[in-house]
């Protein structure tokens, strides 16, 4: 008897052990796919030419770790395509790189963008039914502009750019008890120094599996990137990433 109580004990105990762990420790990684629409345009001296862009389905990775010790933040680590490509009919002479595009010329624009977020956040509230994160957001922006002259690809010039940005940082998430289901809002935001910078996310979110191990979580959601850049290493912008995507993030 007092053998089977002591094995009861330390599975209990264990058990124990595993929930507290995996309260106070967490690991969440996610992939999403996003389904984006872009406008606006770019230039080289503040004349920004806007293009007719192509909507692209391009992808979107993270990864955070949270811990229980104070004062030191949680960490996340996001990175995020925003290729595209698109064209216009320039209705002004148009300066990019070291070329100059006469009025009423037909132009191709190719858009390689990504960007890293760094980001550093302290949770407010965490439990079940709320939690809320503050923190601050260091995004690298990366990026390669081409445009080329659509009946003379010939004349073409070639631009590439890259910068760390510091944002404010905050996410909002609630669930519904007994359900499975949950939403969340989430969002960086800077206006300093003529740049004006947005990344806003909102979803609902299902619980797929939930178990001791291993949490798998379905998102459902919307995404808006602002990026008004002025002389980010020599690049002006007026460009507007949106759309909507679909995910799964995996909690160990």
């Amino acid at each position: 008897m007092k053998k089977t109580a002591l094995t009861l004990g330390l599975i209990v105990s264990s058990a124990s052990f595993t929930v507290q762990a995996d309260t106070l420790l967490g690991l969440y990684v996610g992939a999403q796919g996003w389904n984006m629409q872009t406008s606006g345009g770019f230039s080289s001296d503040g004349t920004n030419a806007n293009f007719d862009f192509e909507d692209q389905t391009n992808t979107n990775l993270y990864a955070a770790f949270e811990h229980p010790v104070p004062l030191i933040p949680n960490i996340k680590i996001q990175r995020t395509v925003m290729d595209t490509s698109g064209e216009t009919t320039l209705n002004s002479q148009y300066t990019f790189g070291d070329e100059v595009y006469a009025d009423n010329t037909d132009v191709l624009a190719d858009v390689q963008l990504t960007t890293t977020d760094f980001i550093l956040y302290y949770e407010l509230f965490d439990n079940d039914l709320i939690s809320f994160d503050v923190g601050i957001n260091a995004k690298q922006i990366e990026g390669e502009l081409l445009v080329t002259e659509k009946d003379n690809t010939s004349t073409s010039s070639r631009e590439s750019f890259s910068g760390p940005v510091p944002m404010v940082y905050s996410r909002l998430a609630i669930g519904i008890p007994f359900s499975g289901f949950g939403a969340f809002v989430e969002g960086s935001f800077l206006n300093i120094d003529d740049h004006t910078l947005s990344d806003y996310q909102a979803a609902l979110t299902y619980s797929l599996m939930e178990n001791l191990a291993v949490d798998v979580t379905f998102q459902l959601g919307y995404r808006a990137v602002e990026l008004e850049l002025d002389d980010l290493d020599d690049i002006y912008s007026n460009l507007e990433f949106k759309g909507v995507y679909a995910g799964l993030e995996v909690h160990f």
